[in-house]
């Protein structure tokens, strides 16, 4: 699988839990020999702008991390420009999916799945797309920007157990109709991170339901890193999402 990544991405760029160092080096340890890196690149301007506000843009400017964020949504439009023809995942950060149009908070600055999905929407390449959060908290950045727009459905899903959850994302998967599904991939809810939910093996299944979901409508996927902070296991459930979604020869 092809995997958007740059080394931009280890360092810190201010002192919270999804800029600690080690998180991304905990990912690249293990996929390091499965997978294909492709360098991420900024993303436009402009590209950010169908999504959030110049006085937003602004303040991330003045914070000294325009850099870092851009090349964040850079990365997840090329993931998702990939995923139109195959399965691919975006290994980038600062994650996205507390960013609105106007605000940001939860460690994101700029909407990188709403970002991604408006781009190829704005230039015809789909007509609809489903949005599968599956980070522990809700997206409501990405519910902000895109919740009223009629060629998005978007999806967190929630349950008490391992069953339920698993439930929830195959009921949201049921009747799909759409081009593409894009994942917002946190994996916070794992039974050693803040959620204490998940194991690892599920978001294989997680994976599995999504591909074949697509393979049976001919739809596009990818997935984009939100977030996940126990670095000891975070590197293993990236790897079991990503071979969830590999495509099978």
């Amino acid at each position: 699988m092809k995997v958007v990544f740059s080394e931009a991405f280890y360092p810190c760029y201010v002192e919270d839990a999804a800029a600690v160092e080690g998180r991304m080096e905990s990912i690249v340890g293990v996929i390091r020999d499965k997978v294909i890196f492709i360098d991420a690149e900024p993303a436009l301007e402009k590209d950010i702008l169908a999504v959030h506000s110049q006085d937003h843009v602004d303040r991330v400017k003045r914070r000294g991390l325009y850099e870092i964020a851009s090349l964040a949504a850079g990365g997840a439009v090329q993931t998702a420009m990939i995923g139109l023809g195959e399965p691919a995942f975006g290994l980038i950060r600062p994650p996205g999916h507390h960013a609105s149009e106007f605000v940001s908070w939860g460690y994101c600055y700029f909407n990188n799945m709403a970002i991604a999905v408006t781009k190829l929407k704005n230039e015809g390449l789909i007509d609809t797309c489903l949005i599968l959060d599956i980070d522990l908290h809700y997206g409501d950045g990405t519910v902000n920007i895109l919740g009223d727009k009629d060629w998005v459905e978007i999806h967190n899903p929630a349950g008490r157990t391992r069953e339920n959850y698993l439930k929830d994302v195959e009921k949201s998967l049921l009747n799909f109709q759409a081009d593409m599904i894009g994942i917002s991939a946190g994996f916070d809810n794992h039974k050693r991170d803040w959620g204490g939910l998940l194991e690892t093996q599920d978001y294989k299944t997680i994976g599995e339901m999504v591909r074949e979901t697509c393979r049976q409508s001919g739809s596009a996927y990818f997935a984009l890193l939100e977030g996940g902070y126990a670095k000891k296991v975070l590197g293993y459930n990236v790897e079991a999402l990503i071979d969830g979604m590999e495509q099978e020869l």
